[in-house]
């Protein structure tokens, strides 16, 4: 934070009061207490900071059965296309970083690990094998990274054509989208959307493939 300016304090004088002006001993005990303050400050800060990373990393690594369940919750089929999602890692993430959290996910739900849930164990495990795999090369990556920004995007023009919208009837601007978490929300649903599209068009053109060979089969058949 910038301190205040003093710009004309010079030209101010006051009539100082001997009695009640410290003496030099006392004002240097005064700034070294001032001074000892900052430190103080700056550790609150850091323990502060590093309490918050502790419970991000807490909650980003979750127990076996708690990521078998997140990966087979209702709707996984469609939030499983999203291999950020799967994986639990920020679109930003180092590349290099990505295959150090695939091998934690992995060994959480393998199978092998959850013998008393193997079916559920499975599922979870394929989709993050899938998840990787779509992220394990630098075009992959790129890929997936672009439709990231695609749909932040897309929901920036959402919020902006809704506030325009609001404005030209004369209402209040605000919409949920200006919280910051909520926004992150937006953007995750269009994320989805967006992987998804991509699925059903990857879906549509292997039926018609799969349509034409046949067709030519019976051609040639015949």
């Amino acid at each position: 934070m910038a301190a205040p300016s003093t710009a004309g304090s010079d030209s101010i004088t006051t009539e100082k009061d001997p009695v009640s002006q410290p003496q030099q001993g006392e004002q240097d005990a005064n700034t070294q207490s001032n001074n000892s303050d900052v430190p103080k400050v700056a550790q609150s800060f850091d323990e502060f900071y590093s309490e918050v990373k502790a419970i991000e990393e807490r909650d980003s690594v979750l127990t076996s059965k708690q990521q078998i369940d997140r990966l087979n919750r209702p709707g996984s089929t469609y939030f499983n296309l999203n291999p950020f999602d799967v994986l639990q890692i920020d679109p930003d993430i180092p590349f290099v970083d990505i295959k150090k959290k695939y091998r934690q996910m992995s060994i959480l739900v393998h199978p092998d690990k959850n013998q008393d849930n193997v079916e559920r164990s499975q599922k979870a495990f394929e989709a993050v094998n899938k998840a990787y795999k779509t992220l394990e090369n630098e075009e992959g990556y790129k890929r997936c990274k672009e439709i990231v920004d695609e749909a932040i995007i897309r929901t920036d023009e959402m919020i902006k054509q809704k506030k325009k919208q609001l404005k030209k009837e004369g209402k209040h601007q605000d919409m949920p989208e200006d919280d910051i978490t909520k926004y992150k929300h937006s953007v995750y649903v269009q994320v989805c959307k967006l992987f998804a599209d991509l699925e059903r068009l990857r879906q549509e053109r292997e039926a018609k493939a799969m349509h034409e060979r046949s067709h030519y089969t019976d051609v040639i058949c015949h």
